[in-house]
């Protein structure tokens, strides 16, 4: 089952990337791609499927991606990014809290909690 899900989660991003770096490349605003997002966040797909640890490698990407997004177009383009490989998953409980539960996990604290529902339009602070 969680193959599976994997599987969905990389299919998921791959279209996300496709359409985000087409719409980001039209847009001088925004730097950081959601291509990049997901190379930064891949680590972290082990925890969200499968809970226990959460692996350094993903710490060190959100950590980077967060120090990264340092305008408001910046961290609304990572929410999204985020946003949008959540959505559409028929994801249970464990895996959206697994997700939500990251940020804090790795000592990094974002006003908004990540989900299918969060309002990335809103995300203006680091």
């Amino acid at each position: 089952m969680a193959s599976s899900w994997l599987f969905k989660l990389a299919s998921r991003s791959l279209m996300v990337i496709t359409c985000t770096e087409l719409a980001a490349s039209k847009s001088a605003e925004a730097t950081i791609t959601c291509g990049q997002v997901v190379r930064y966040l891949t680590p972290c797909i082990s925890y969200v499927a499968n809970g226990g640890t959460v692996p350094a490698a993903c710490c060190n990407g959100i950590r980077t991606l967060y120090g990264l997004a340092q305008t408001i177009a910046d961290r609304q383009g990572v929410c999204k990014c985020v946003k949008d490989a959540i959505s559409g998953f028929s994801c249970n409980g464990y895996n959206v809290n697994f997700a939500a539960w990251l940020p804090s996990k790795c000592g990094v604290n974002l006003p908004y909690k990540i989900s299918p529902s969060t309002n990335c339009q809103r995300y203006r602070h680091p």
